[in-house]
């Protein structure tokens, strides 16, 4: 607890500077970090290499290397932000991309599964999501020290969004959409057989979660991607991606509606391959080999 009220202290003292002191600060830490995480970075060139193969030049790699500490940075300092933040500084800082896709699924009264991924400022997005377009159940995994949780759900469900905890969140999820409410998943992290079908990404069998196809045919609930971008780290854009309909159940329209989620998820990735989130190891479950070099 004692450490929690240091973190207090720390946070009042930093949103209390001009915001440029507050960016440039963390920006700086995650070029300290990215100097001496030599395992990390061994990481980050792993799924570089793995994802691209050999199209990416050793300048290419090395400024979506850096940016991975950047871009983590900016969110960590997105959540002290979001805190203090309100729906009309929120719509100062993000535009929406495609907004009549969305806004014609909504009115249709179902609800929506919401898809992202840990890419670009992804605390922003979510936020913005929930506060300026329509609230949303997200789910949450608690922090290892459990006393900054309360701190962590402040800065989110003040704009709307209901977080849930990961354990047991499946039930929570299904209430909403019942409810024809919105949902929102994360769909980029590592999965495997159990929890997931095997799709085609970057080229190589992986494992991706079933989950939001399976909610979508038994809810009746289109899948919406997202993803946000900014070419300055102050404006940002939301860009909806085309509705996903899940027609049936069976395992070939479950496979066919995941893969659908994941081709969309490495278009943008190619696009602006720096605001993913290239830290994790994303095929440790297929591919164990790839990190043991």
């Amino acid at each position: 607890m004692i450490r929690f009220r240091l973190f207090l202290l720390l946070d009042a003292l930093l949103m209390a500077l001009p915001r440029s002191w507050r960016k440039w600060l963390f920006t700086a830490l995650a070029s300290l970090a990215h100097r001496f995480a030599k395992k990390r970075n061994r990481v980050i060139r792993q799924n570089l290499t793995f994802a691209f193969q050999d199209t990416l030049n050793e300048a290419q790699i090395d400024e979506i290397e850096r940016y991975c500490y950047r871009n983590l940075a900016l969110n960590v300092l997105q959540i002290m932000e979001n805190r203090r933040n309100d729906a009309e500084k929120l719509a100062k800082q993000v535009t929406f991309e495609n907004r009549e896709k969305l806004d014609a699924v909504l009115a249709e009264g179902r609800g929506v599964i919401f898809i992202s991924a840990h890419f670009g400022n992804w605390e922003i997005g979510a936020t913005a999501l929930a506060s300026l377009v329509t609230p949303v159940t997200a789910i949450y995994k608690g922090l290892d020290r459990p006393e900054f949780d309360p701190y962590l759900l402040e800065a989110r469900s003040r704009h709307r969004l209901e977080m849930i905890e990961k354990d047991g969140a499946l039930k929570h999820l299904a209430k909403a959409l019942k409810g024809r409410k919105a949902v929102s998943l994360l769909i980029d992290q590592a999965s495997n057989a159990r929890h997931g079908v095997k799709v085609n990404f970057f080229g190589h069998p992986t494992y991706h979660s079933s989950t939001p196809a399976i909610l979508s045919y038994k809810y009746n609930a289109p899948i919406v991607a997202l993803y946000i971008l900014t070419h300055d780290e102050e404006h940002y854009t939301i860009r909806f991606e085309d509705p996903i309909e899940v027609r049936a159940d069976d395992p070939e329209s479950i496979l066919e509606a995941t893969q659908a989620q994941v081709t969309t998820l490495e278009r943008i990735i190619r696009a602006h391959p720096k605001f993913w989130f290239w830290l994790h190891k994303r095929w440790k479950g297929e591919f164990p080999e790839l990190y043991r070099k």
